[in-house]
């Protein structure tokens, strides 16, 4: 562990969106790590002051263009808030410098390069890589399933949001053995935050409010991410359905997973026990008694996961309901657990777990 008062230098690469915006709120405050640098594109230049006054740091940075030499100067771990196909351009002459790498894109989370090009492959075409090496060494960043995998890596891509709701209610029971590995389906309904913050039609207030609305119904992109890591830990191929929905609400995400128990004779107090023993030792995941289930207001600007499962008797069908923040624990909040980790401290250090209700 770190010792009291030791400080590790972070530079936020990406720094005006969503994300890098999470990550500078969750450092302000940080007993221990410390905004040492500002880096993006459009806002290179720019004093933080200037760009976000309703956010002030004890030093006033500029903005910088993001550079690996520069980056390795001022800083001992960086977290990169970039769009997908971006961060894989800055990835390797940082570690090669020296840098530690948290990655909150999509860039490293699958352990082939084939695999990254074909499910992202409009990034790929317009971003050519060939860093294979690394996307095997890379770790997956959830925190409640390899901490010590994390808090030795040199590069963590961290899950985004839907995977993380999604696969905190799902790992305890595949890794036990206690569903069947097809017909999973998880439904899932998130803020509009999680389509970041360039303009885009859909997320306008007028098209967004009053309305709730599925997207990416067949192949969504977080579908093999999330069976990538759910067949990695039962050791089998995994097979599921995932449909994600916008809801008119700014922050926030609500997944429901259903699955089919292989002991029918299993209740929803049973399975409750399999998740309260997977996640015994995880402050960062609350399980709710049987009969109580999550809201995302329950968990809103907090790195908590509220998770409450249930089980149909008569279809023997278990459901399991997980509700996150999906700009803090599905995405800064998560990546700071992982910077956590990595600086030797305690994964919920400077994180919050208690919401502003209402």
């Amino acid at each position: 562990m770190s010792q009291p008062g030791a400080s590790h230098r972070v530079a936020v690469i990406g720094a005006s969106g969503y994300g890098g915006l999470q990550m500078i709120r969750l450092l302000r405050d940080h007993p221990v790590l410390r905004v040492s640098m500002l880096c993006g594109e459009r806002s290179a230049g720019r004093a933080w002051s200037s760009l976000v006054p309703f956010l002030p740091l004890e030093q006033d940075l500029t903005v910088q263009p993001p550079d690996a030499e520069a980056i390795a100067d001022q800083a001992d771990f960086a977290v990169l808030s970039l769009p997908n196909g971006v961060a894989c351009t800055l990835v390797p002459d940082l570690l090669a410098r020296g840098v530690r790498v948290v990655d909150l894109s999509a860039d490293y989370r699958y352990r082939s390069l084939d695999r990254w090009k074909e499910v992202y492959a409009a990034e790929a075409s317009a971003s050519p890589r060939d860093d294979v090496a690394l996307c095997s060494q890379a770790v997956y960043g959830l925190p409640e399933w390899n901490p010590e995998a994390i808090a030795a890596a040199d590069l963590v891509a961290a899950p985004g949001c839907f995977p993380t709701a999604s696969l905190l209610a799902l790992l305890p029971f595949l890794n036990q053995g206690l569903i069947e590995t097809k017909g999973i389906i998880i439904d899932a309904k998130t803020g509009s935050s999680g389509g970041g913050r360039a303009a885009r039609e859909h997320l306008l207030l007028a098209e967004a409010g009053e309305a709730v609305a599925p997207y990416g119904v067949i192949g969504h992109r977080h579908t093999s991410e999330i069976e990538q890591q759910a067949s990695l830990a039962c050791g089998h191929a995994v097979q599921l359905q995932f449909t994600p929905h916008l809801m008119p609400m700014v922050r926030g995400l609500l997944a429901t997973v259903y699955g089919q128990l292989r002991d029918p004779g299993l209740t929803a107090e049973d399975c409750s026990t399999v998740l309260s023993a997977a996640y015994r030792h995880s402050p960062c995941v609350s399980i709710l008694p049987v009969g109580t289930y999550p809201s995302t207001k329950w968990v809103r600007q907090t790195n908590l996961a509220q998770l409450s499962v249930q089980v149909d008797q008569r279809t023997g069908q278990l459901v399991v309901i997980s509700a996150i923040d999906n700009l803090i624990k599905g995405q800064a909040g998560q990546g700071l657990q992982c910077l956590n980790l990595m600086a030797g401290l305690d994964g919920p250090c400077g994180l919050p777990l208690a919401p502003f209700y209402p």
